[in-house]
């Protein structure tokens, strides 16, 4: 994902936000990512993207989504009809943490 583009969409809290948050406050928990404008309180689709990117902080790593914007707003889209998360669409953008 671009800096710019937004990962929690309820509330257009950007990549760059969520960044700038992160080493600015280094959280010892990602639900405390929540402060950083409610990112991840509203529909909770993501919850597990903001886990993996604190993952990836604590990591030392830049946080980022490996997954398309367009992909990622098409897959929240599927889950408030369904309910259900797009496997793949979380599996691509978290890949880092699954190869561990």
């Amino acid at each position: 994902m671009d800096p710019d583009d937004h990962v929690c969409l309820c509330f257009r809290v950007s990549m760059r936000k969520i960044r700038a948050y992160l080493k600015r406050e280094n959280p010892p928990v990602a639900s405390l990512i929540s402060e950083c404008l409610d990112a991840g309180t509203g529909c909770q689709w993501c919850v597990p993207f903001l886990k993996h990117l604190h993952a990836q902080h604590q990591r030392g790593e830049t946080p980022d989504l490996r997954v398309s914007p367009g992909d990622y707003a098409g897959a929240r889209k599927s889950f408030h009809t369904s309910g259900e998360r797009d496997a793949q669409v979380v599996e691509r953008a978290t890949e880092h943490d699954e190869e561990e």
